[in-house]
């Protein structure tokens, strides 16, 4: 059955509180890919480098990374909605003093407390859309997948449409939106019922002690140092004015949400997610090395075109994260962020430097390097993977008439 259609098993009828919830989902990811097209302003309207501006993708996650094993923490004794709301208006206050940044290291420094409030927001928002969507965990996996998509394609548009008049505007538009997302959630979400039992902080790394689990996050690992190579240090190679960078990453983030919503299920049913996952890594290694050596034209090609690589590795990533193992959902995505944001903190932060002390081809070179690895971890731990993939579909079987892909 179509995900889309509008039956009982579709993504499309859900509770109010689910759309809230996956209303301010897609603000959240706008607010990763917002700075794209507003890098270079940003470095020309603070005097800074094209490293110290990436900084700003480096704080972000390196916060994110650590806050994914406090989430589960805070969210099993405050419960999902209130976890929610503290995301939300950490987000509102640091966007807002983003805006204010007098100095690059403001701004980065506003960057980590927001990535913070994101931290809490976008783990917390899919356990919940994951508990409260009808049509089980396939029509809640999609939704959010969906959002996701949405978000990264809005976030550079938004941010070249109020970047063109300055680099600052963007920021507190941000602020506005997930001030409504605060609103929505306060009025249409209940309290969410607790945990039976507290999460600890350990939780999210002992989970990492699955064999499955650990497997996935490596190979997250790389692939996600590939993904935010292009995502941070693309925009600086490109060079190009807001509005042209922000319509470029408009049709990424337009391919990534049509890849991960509608096409990584269906190439899952017919091949598997195991397969689906290293074919799609070796050709956005493929992808990312051509980007680096190409033209201008070419540049541009390639990173939209990547946008259909990452749609269909963030979807089978995200099933087998929460699938693979025994752990509970909220345990096993936090250990699995937790290991795979240390790579978005490092790539922004590398691909320039390295462009320092080599030239302006080597980072995405690297970058083609780190996704080969990613597929090599997928088939060097396929048996284990195979295993454990094959438990996720009785796991997540066919509820309300929608299966989940899940090779």
């Amino acid at each position: 059955m179509d995900p889309f259609d509008a039956g009982a098993g579709s993504i499309l009828r859900q509770p109010k509180a689910v759309w809230a919830t996956a209303g301010a989902s897609v603000v959240a990811f706008m607010g990763i890919g917002l700075v794209d097209p507003i890098l270079p302003s940003i470095a020309q309207g603070l005097d800074a480098t094209a490293g110290q501006v990436s900084l700003l993708f480096t704080s972000y996650f390196l916060i994110t990374a650590f806050a994914m094993l406090v989430t589960g923490f805070v969210s099993s004794r405050i419960g999902g909605r209130r976890t929610l709301l503290a995301g939300l208006a950490l987000v509102v206050v640091f966007a807002a003093l983003a805006g204010t940044s007098g100095s690059v290291g403001e701004l980065v420094g506003f960057r980590a407390g927001w990535g913070l409030g994101n931290a809490l927001f976008v783990s917390t928002a899919l356990a919940v859309i994951v508990g409260a969507a009808a049509g089980g965990s396939a029509a809640a996996i999609l939704l959010y997948e969906s959002a996701l998509g949405l978000g990264m394609a809005c976030g550079p548009l938004l941010g070249a449409l109020l970047g063109d008049a300055s680099w600052r505007y963007p920021f507190f538009g941000t602020a506005f939106l997930m001030a409504i997302g605060f609103l929505c959630i306060t009025v249409f979400l209940k309290d969410q019922p607790k945990p039976a039992r507290k999460i600890s902080v350990l939780d999210p790394i002992k989970a990492l002690g699955h064999g499955g689990l650990a497997s996935v996050a490596a190979s997250a690992f790389f692939y996600n140092y590939t993904f935010f190579t292009v995502l941070a240090f693309t925009p600086f190679v490109l060079n190009m004015t807001p509005y042209k960078s922000g319509a470029v990453f408009f049709a990424w983030g337009v391919l990534l949400a049509v890849f991960s919503v509608l096409v990584a299920p269906r190439l899952q049913e017919r091949f598997g997610s195991l397969k689906v996952l290293g074919g799609s890594l070796v050709l956005l290694a493929v992808d990312v090395f051509v980007l680096g050596y190409g033209d201008h034209t070419t540049a541009i090609v390639c990173t939209i075109l990547s946008g259909a690589f990452i749609g269909v590795n963030n979807t089978v990533y995200t099933e087998l994260a929460l699938g693979v193992s025994d752990a509970p959902r909220p345990v096993a995505s936090a250990g699995y962020n937790f290991v795979r944001w240390f790579a978005a903190a490092a790539a922004p932060y590398f691909a320039p430097k390295i462009e320092e002390w080599t030239d302006i081809h080597v980072p995405f070179v690297v970058a083609a390097v780190t996704a080969v690895l990613g597929a090599v971890v997928v088939v060097v731990r396929r048996r284990a993977l195979t295993h454990e993939a094959e438990e996720l579909e009785p796991k997540h079987a066919t509820e309300d008439g929608v299966t989940v892909f899940a090779g």
